[in-house]
């Protein structure tokens, strides 16, 4: 057994919570699960982009145990005195679907993952803010593919990009998005004149091998947003 794994499971889910709540001024159960190593941050950002079904699908242990350090976080979090904020969660992904977090997709369960809590030193106006930027749809992201093979799983088509969805990947037609133009990133000022413009945009990434990492490449626009903003 490591050494992680014989501190007391509610000294681990405190020891997250607080470095969380340090960071950010309040702490989520998606914060926690991942600062006691049972989600991969990586894991976390498929889901948000609606690549996977359930968030406790992809959680590294199991589900008696998740429960456990769920009901141990908001424990903690009554203790602290922190106020809790329910939170939405949409999927990165053109439908905007709402984000599974349980398997069994109970209402109580759901309702206990959105809850982020928050700290009680921050004004009333913070906390608006905070809840606000939280609960904020998250950018859209289409993808320029290192495979020039890949095929759209809906009408079986190509493209220069693609969007991801669960079943695999989409082009920009298919998902509603082949209207947009191409804004490649380099001038900084245009970009948010143009994303303040436009009322549908998305982000164009690119995998870099060396980094490993996806790296932003520029956005996808309306034409007439783009022309109004040069």
């Amino acid at each position: 057994m490591s050494r992680k794994n014989k501190i007391p499971l509610a000294d681990r889910v405190a020891n997250a919570a607080e470095a969380a709540l340090a960071a950010r001024h309040f702490v989520s159960p998606i914060d926690v699960l991942v600062g006691i190593g049972w989600l991969d941050p990586r894991e976390v950002e498929r889901w948000r982009r609606g690549q996977t079904e359930c968030l406790e699908g992809v959680v590294r242990t199991n589900l008696p145990r998740i429960s456990e350090a769920i009901r141990l976080f908001r424990s903690w979090a009554t203790e602290q005195g922190l106020l809790a904020s329910s939170t939405e969660y949409v999927a990165r992904a053109p439908r905007r679907q709402t984000l599974r977090f349980s398997r069994s997709a109970d209402p109580a369960i759901e309702a206990s993952y959105r809850m982020h809590w928050v700290s009680p030193e921050l004004s009333r106006k913070k906390r608006e803010r905070l809840s606000e930027k939280a609960s904020r749809a998250p950018e859209l992201v289409a993808i320029q593919p290192l495979n020039a093979e890949w095929r759209c799983h809906r009408c079986g088509g190509t493209g220069d990009l693609l969007v991801m969805e669960t079943p695999g990947p989409a082009c920009l037609r298919c998902v509603g998005l082949d209207d947009l133009e191409y804004l490649p990133a380099g001038d900084a000022l245009l970009t948010r004149r143009v994303k303040a413009k436009s009322t549908r945009y998305a982000v164009v990434v690119r995998f870099s091998r060396t980094r490993r990492r996806y790296e932003r490449q520029g956005l996808l626009v309306e034409p007439q947003a783009l022309a109004d903003a040069q």
